[in-house]
């Protein structure tokens, strides 16, 4: 059953904590090796699976970070989110921590899915952009010994104009690894990523066109974070084959998750932010429950109404399944409503409007 979601989160990320020993190059985070004062504890964690527990249907808990492995209290928690019912798609950082018998440990507590960071689909490439030699064999080793006792993993990427020439590699690598999933995170200029240069929209719509064709070469399902736009661009390739039916009705009727729609992040201290990315928080669940913050800050509920969506993406005929990158909006121009900034495409409407002007 999916949910309302503007009602009801289906993906909760949280930010277990702010600690990781690695150095990554792009960190939303800007992670360190130690945690921020007033992270939540696990009385509080405890109390927020709880309510979650409450939602229809449950939704899916994202443990991330920083490294959820430097929390003392994880094992507790992840026991506690199986008491509850709840599904947990966790993302361990790539450091001597991950090792087989915490995946073990992680099938054992049937953790739904292990997603493990990839940016370059060699040792040299990977742990350089990482930042901590050695990172790219623990990656593999981990995938693979995850894989051998039936633990379904994914590979992230984050796509960067440092990391676009890797992505042939890491299409080939995941599938031969035999990954249930590929998370493919686009570039927003926020924490140490602020740093990297991103893609131009017209790279943007090489790359979402090539992953199109990758989905079906090499049977991976492909998601992308940050790029909305792939689903437009899912069908307008549809429209050209015996799927044009099917993709009509997708971009009539579809409805897809977005920041603040489907989705929520929660950072370590608590504050509940539309996305990682997206740094504006609307509440802390310290102080309010989850789902009150969800369903009635001001940030969240404009976030779920088009009308306030500005420029071209205000009109765009793929609106239902797009909305454009809040986040990036945000990081580029100061402003979470403004057009994605990394779309190439020109709605019809938005030409006879500015043609209009």
């Amino acid at each position: 059953m999916r949910p309302d979601f503007d009602r009801y989160p289906f993906l909760v990320a949280w930010e277990m904590t702010h600690a990781c020993d690695l150095a990554c190059k792009h960190c939303r985070a800007s992670a360190e090796p130690d945690p921020l004062p007033g992270e939540i504890t696990t009385e509080e964690a405890f109390r927020f699976l709880e309510e979650m527990a409450t939602y229809k249907p449950k939704p899916i808990l994202l443990p991330t970070g920083g490294d959820p492995l430097k929390r003392h209290d994880l094992w507790e928690i992840l026991e506690k989110a199986r008491e509850l019912g709840i599904k947990i798609g966790i993302t361990p950082a790539v450091t001597p921590l991950l090792t087989h018998e915490v995946i073990d440990r992680f099938k054992e507590l049937d953790v739904h899915a292990m997603a493990v960071s990839l940016d370059g689909a060699s040792a040299e490439t990977h742990d350089e952009f990482r930042g901590v030699p050695g990172t790219f064999e623990l990656a593999v080793d981990a995938l693979r010994y995850a894989r051998s006792i039936g633990l379904s993993t994914q590979i992230n990427t984050t796509v960067t104009k440092q990391t676009k020439p890797e992505l042939p590699g890491l299409a080939d690598l995941g599938r031969d690894l035999g990954i249930s999933a590929w998370e493919v995170f686009f570039l927003v200029p926020v924490g140490r990523g602020a740093l990297l240069q991103q893609l131009s929209a017209e790279e943007y719509e090489e790359v979402l066109r090539w992953l199109y064709q990758v989905s079906k070469t090499h049977k991976l399902h492909i998601r992308t974070t940050e790029a909305p736009h792939f689903r437009r661009v899912v069908i307008q390739e549809r429209m050209k084959s015996a799927d044009a039916d099917h993709a009509l009705v997708q971009n009539k009727r579809g409805v897809h998750m977005h920041d603040a729609y489907g989705f929520v992040f929660i950072s370590s201290q608590g504050e509940v932010f539309p996305s990682g990315f997206l740094a504006m928080s609307a509440g802390n669940i310290k102080e309010r429950s989850l789902l009150d913050i969800y369903q009635n800050s001001e940030l969240f509920r404009k976030l779920r109404d088009r009308s306030y969506l500005k420029g071209k993406c205000r009109v765009c005929e793929f609106g239902n399944v797009c909305w454009g990158s809040r986040a990036r909006a945000w990081a580029e121009t100061g402003d979470p409503f403004e057009s994605e900034t990394r779309c190439a495409y020109v709605p019809e409407a938005w030409k006879a409007e500015v043609a209009g002007d």
